[in-house]
């Protein structure tokens, strides 16, 4: 997973699938743009610590919106270094108020750690990184507070989870609303106007190819609201292996008793399948072992896709 200096002393981290890629602004006052997943904070500190930058020297934190692979971070950060922390007005109401069932936390049951968020961000809104200025955008639908940046002067999108090059984010509708895919779609028009170069997403890596990813998107969610299995489908696989992730493996005879104890699997399966759990679950574990997804070893399973 790579490195790239993006703008002076401003670097990109590229992670994986269950942490997010962020951003380290190397300074005498670091600032962060996400701070990865709880559970992999060690290699977070130490991918943080090879640009020489430590993280009790923290200024502040830019969180693109309260999901825990986005959040991971910023309650030990803060802890080690008294940094400011910076959200959506809606993300900081949700950590203000403890919602964890609102930053989807208690939902997916996923862990994460509530934090103090001192900086309200609005649609707008400039905020500096260093010396780099970046527009602040209100983009929701996949999370109800999610927000990118962009730098106007170099053409540059910090997309979040918003845009990615190759694939879209989780669409959650029994967590986000019924119109959170129209928001999607708000979101998507209001980044078409933008002069992009470079986009740098929540997970995957940088690319070039922005009105593509765009319209790729786009199509993705009009296909969605044509056909709403699409998306049971989609939030089942998703989550399913950010589970496995999260677990790094688990018994084959205890993956299903744990599936049905949770919120987002029954309720995900009544809503879009009738709640048919157990056909539903053996017809997503034989798509996942006949792509090479998930593997079997010793009674238990694993995914392959990177952490």
């Amino acid at each position: 997973m790579s490195t790239i200096e993006i703008l002076d002393d401003l670097f990109f981290i590229e992670r994986g699938y269950l942490n997010c890629n962020h951003l380290v602004y190397r300074s005498p006052a670091p600032v962060l743009i996400d701070s990865a997943y709880i559970g992999d904070f060690a290699e977070t500190e130490d991918r943080i610590q090879h640009l020489g930058v430590n993280i009790a020297d923290v200024a502040q934190i830019i969180s693109t919106h309260t999901h825990c692979d986005h959040i991971g971070g910023n309650s030990q950060i803060q802890q080690r270094s008294g940094c400011a922390i910076a959200l959506h007005k809606i993300g900081k109401h949700f950590i203000d108020t403890q919602d964890d069932w609102a930053t989807s936390w208690k939902y997916y049951d996923h862990n994460a750690e509530f934090f103090k968020c001192t900086q309200s961000l609005e649609e707008g809104d400039t905020i500096h990184v260093g010396p780099h200025a970046f527009q602040v955008m209100y983009t929701p639908g996949h999370a109800a507070d999610g927000i990118v940046l962009y730098n106007r002067k170099e053409k540059i999108l910090i997309s979040s989870d918003t845009l990615w090059g190759k694939d879209m984010s989780i669409m959650t509708l029994r967590l986000e609303g019924s119109t959170a895919l129209f928001q999607r779609l708000d979101g998507l028009r209001k980044l078409e106007s933008l002069d992009v170069n470079t986009v740098y997403p929540g997970h995957g890596k940088p690319f070039g190819d922005f009105k593509e990813a765009v319209a790729k998107t786009r199509e993705r969610i009009e296909r969605f609201l044509l056909d709403r299995q699409l998306i049971g489908d989609d939030v089942l696989k998703k989550l399913i292996i950010f589970m496995l992730l999260i677990k790094k493996s688990i018994s084959e005879k205890e993956l299903f008793p744990y599936l049905m104890r949770t919120h987002w699997f029954k309720e995900t399966v009544d809503f879009y399948f009738d709640g048919d759990y157990e056909q539903k679950y053996e017809d997503l574990m034989r798509y996942f072992l006949n792509k090479g997804l998930v593997k079997q070893k010793e009674g238990s399973l694993y995914t392959v896709i990177h952490a």
